[in-house]
């Protein structure tokens, strides 16, 4: 149960989830300074994806007291949280990736937004990474055609925010109340691996829900951008996969040009870097999961309480992640990407302002 500060603030419960597969390495590091930053009523959980480099036998070893979830096969991070998420009982529940240790405050600090009552719906730490050095994630843009990326990457970490809103959450230390959680049907299983988050922080926006980032609880993630078979794969499938389900009509209507835009620079841009055939494959994909996909878009757009204009806040047409071929984060296209979202912001607003109810002079409400 929840228990009051010296303040008289209700500190809650955790529950913390990290799912491992092959992750011995990555947990005789994450695991000592997770359980240093738990008090009496929190709980570890560690759902394990049937690795076979002996990561159950260190968690036993390192942690006794925590909770192993054994499966006897690599069902994907999504559904391997979705598992522990089901089985947890604190408050507050936390994701942590096996690679992300916290660092000395982080236990405390993760409670904050709750403690505060700051209204958030879900909020990440600090992703960092060099040891703590620097900016891995201070929250994740998403760009209106749905590209995602690591917000403030490679940055001091002196230069990281104070607490404030961000556009979509880093799955590397995500913390929402349990009963959120619930109620969203955490992560979508079929996703497998990549933008879970991102399609999880839509969501709880759809919800009218704010998603923010608490800099104090810092994590060091040992993150490397590679590119491990099926990467690009399911990065472009499951990009496709949420802008079907969560974006609204109207939205995505405005947005088409662009999409089949960025389609059209994608074919050549990732043969040329080696992962068409993945491309293709997120296609075929997409494909197949089309009739899926469209139910559950009709479920969530049915319980949505935000408007289009309201959802289009929080995109960008900025595209300043390092890892974005530098050809489109030039100035010309840089210029060409924000006329055309002030467009499509316009006549959102235009339209969300057609639709306000009118009063008998003509006027709308206040």
């Amino acid at each position: 149960m929840a228990e009051s500060d010296l303040t008289g603030a209700i500190r809650p419960t955790l529950s913390v989830v990290i799912v491992s597969w092959n992750s011995r390495e990555e947990l005789s590091r994450t695991l000592p300074a997770t359980l240093a930053e738990l008090r009496a009523g929190d709980e570890l959980i560690v759902v394990d994806n049937g690795s076979g480099d002996g990561s159950q036998d260190l968690v036993a070893s390192f942690a006794p007291r925590a909770r192993l979830i054994e499966s006897d096969h690599n069902a994907g991070f999504a559904a391997a949280c979705n598992r522990g998420g089901a089985a947890a009982s604190g408050e507050l529940l936390v994701i942590l990736n096996p690679d992300a240790a916290p660092l000395a405050g982080w236990g405390e600090a993760i409670r904050r937004p709750w403690v505060e009552r700051r209204g958030w719906a879900a909020w990440q730490a600090l992703i960092a990474d060099h040891g703590g050095r620097r900016i891995n994630s201070a929250g994740n843009p998403i760009h209106f055609t749905g590209l995602v990326w690591a917000g403030g990457h490679g940055r001091q970490i002196s230069e990281a925010p104070g607490p404030r809103g961000v556009g979509a959450l880093s799955g590397a230390c995500l913390a929402i109340p349990r009963a959120t959680w619930i109620e969203v049907a955490g992560f979508p299983e079929r996703f497998f691996l990549y933008h879970e988050d991102a399609d999880l922080s839509l969501r709880l926006r759809l919800a009218g829900g704010m998603l923010g980032i608490e800099p104090t609880a810092v994590v060091d993630h040992e993150y490397e951008f590679g590119s491990r078979e099926h990467k690009w794969r399911w990065l472009e499938r499951n990009r496709w996969a949420f802008l079907i389900r969560v974006y609204p009509l109207r939205l995505l209507i405005l947005i088409a040009p662009a999409l089949l835009i960025t389609e059209l620079a994608l074919i050549p841009a990732s043969t040329a870097a080696g992962w068409g055939r993945q491309k293709l494959g997120a296609y075929a994909e997409i494909a197949r999961w089309l009739p899926r996909l469209l139910r559950e878009r009709r479920e969530i757009q049915a319980a949505r309480r935000i408007g289009a204009a309201e959802f289009a806040a929080w995109l960008t047409a900025e595209l300043d992640s390092p890892f974005i071929p530098a050809v489109a984060r030039s100035a010309p296209i840089r210029s060409l990407l924000r006329a055309y979202w002030w467009v499509v912001r316009r006549l959102l607003a235009l339209d969300r302002e057609a639709k306000r109810p009118r009063t008998q002079d003509g006027e709308g409400p206040p």
